[in-house]
């Protein structure tokens, strides 16, 4: 299995990667495009979340407690007292962070059904509606984030499959098969569950129809291979290559020679010197 920060290292390349052709694409608002980004480096470490006693899995909740605790703040702020805005931030935090983190735990296993393919689609819904109805995003941004997720955490999934092969010793860990699967089949009615979940939260999602125009749009992937490679110069540096032509060397310098070659006679005889 791969450490932590291979996870977040491997993670964020992919998700910048991402995030860069769809800046490239200009489909979204740059503020959203970070937004998404997140979503994508958030995916690359969520099936870590069911280690218990584990710094990935403190880190997740703690991160998920900050989030839920400011959403819900965001979204019943205009109606509630300073008072009553304090406890309902403090109570969420808390109830995330140590109440939810505790109950998991008891309920799940490593690598059980959160490192399966089930388990990522849910997490991509719930990341659409999340976006979608929390933070009031166009549709089409929320299914973008939701693809992002989704493809950090089946990087997740590849990336412990990959790490599950000894190279060096030539042999295959125990581990192998348990990572990257469709659903856990030592669990099946906790993969019924995640399944059932799964299905009822793509039935809250918004329409997915601007999003796939969008990634089904040949204007857009032409236009994106038109740009995949500078048209002039890279980084916009062009150079004047006549300026570095060869110029002829001023009287009295020493001519300059081709390694390995042999001069004519008549340098032989200029480079000779004079007889006093």
């Amino acid at each position: 299995m791969a450490n932590f920060p291979t996870h977040i290292v491997v993670g964020t390349v992919v998700a910048g990667s991402l995030a860069t052709l769809t800046l490239a694409a200009d489909v979204i608002a740059p503020e959203n495009l970070v937004a998404v980004t997140m979503a994508g480096s958030l995916g690359s470490v969520l099936p870590d979340i069911d280690l218990k006693d584990s710094r990935p899995s403190r880190a997740l909740f703690a991160g998920l407690a900050v989030f839920f605790s400011f959403a819900l703040l965001f979204h019943f702020a205009p109606r509630l007292s300073i008072a009553e805005m304090w406890i309902l931030w403090l109570a969420t935090l808390l109830f995330v962070r140590y109440g939810l983190h505790t109950a998991f735990h008891r309920l799940t296993n490593h690598r059980g059904v959160w490192h399966s393919w089930i388990a990522g689609l849910a997490s991509a819904f719930a990341t659409v509606i999340i976006f979608y109805y929390v933070f009031d995003r166009p549709d089409g941004v929320a299914w973008l984030a939701g693809g992002f997720l989704l493809i950090g955490f089946l990087t997740h999934l590849i990336l412990d499959e990959i790490y599950s092969v000894d190279v060096l010793g030539n042999h295959i860990k125990r581990s192998f098969g348990t990572a990257f699967k469709p659903f856990d089949w030592r669990n099946p009615a906790g993969s019924a569950l995640m399944a059932a979940a799964a299905v009822a939260l793509l039935l809250i999602t918004p329409s997915i129809t601007t999003f796939y125009d969008g990634i089904t749009s040949r204007p857009m992937w032409a236009a994106l291979h038109q740009r995949l490679l500078p048209q002039d110069a890279w980084f916009g540096v062009i150079i004047d290559r006549s300026r570095l032509a060869a110029r002829p060397a001023p009287a009295g310098e020493a001519v300059p020679q081709t390694t390995g070659s042999l001069p004519a006679a008549g340098m032989e005889e200029a480079a000779k010197p004079a007889t006093p």
